[in-house]
């Protein structure tokens, strides 16, 4: 599974023992699989007591780090080799491992029905626009000086209309025409024979 730095580094707290202690950790979990499932948005989530111990900010980045390896499981259909592999190289203990495996045996089918639920078709894109814009500084005063695209999809659905807009550096929008040059040869492969 490829996680981005962010999520590495939040999975890397939520491995240490000295940030979150073992019934911390199984709390966090529970609670990660818990607002995942929930049909309202509950902003008291991580207000249990077990977590009240744990830095809030510390907190939070292993929250949404957890929860963003859970879908990324569920999506990809991880089995238990796949999901112990990428975990102990982010440092998490065999207990830890098998931990988190029992919680998400224990909700994967209900995750897959809620993903399945969100609907196969994608929309259909109408028309892009975009512009180039450039950080300066960043919120340390630090010059930056790079350049980034946004990005503003056009998009359909069902009938009604939808903007989808994204920001993307330089780097990424390169691997955004790459993949869709990519798929474009797949789907005239694909109608030719």
């Amino acid at each position: 599974m490829e996680l981005c730095e962010s999520v590495q580094r939040g999975l890397q707290q939520l491995a240490d023992p000295s940030v979150f202690i073992t019934s911390c950790y199984r709390e966090l979990l529970e609670v990660s699989y818990r607002s995942l499932l929930s049909s309202q948005a509950d902003p008291g989530v991580l207000d249990q007591a077990e977590l009240k111990q744990v830095e809030q900010i510390a907190l939070k980045q292993s929250h949404t780090a957890a929860t963003t390896f859970i879908l990324e499981a569920v999506k990809l259909n991880a089995d238990k080799s796949t999901i112990s592999s990428c975990l102990e190289e982010l440092t998490f203990s065999a207990e830890r491992i098998d931990m988190f495996y029992e919680a998400h045996q224990k909700h994967k089918t209900e995750l897959e029905r809620l993903l399945a639920s969100i609907g196969r078709c994608p929309p259909h894109i109408n028309d892009v626009s975009w512009r180039l814009q450039y950080h300066v500084k960043n919120n340390q005063v630090d010059k930056v000086n790079e350049p980034f695209y946004c990005i503003a999809l056009n998009t359909e659905n069902e009938g009604s209309p939808e903007d989808i807009n994204f920001t993307c550096t330089v780097e990424q929008l390169q691997d955004l025409v790459g993949k869709l040059k990519d798929a474009a040869k797949c789907v005239e492969k694909a109608s030719q024979m």
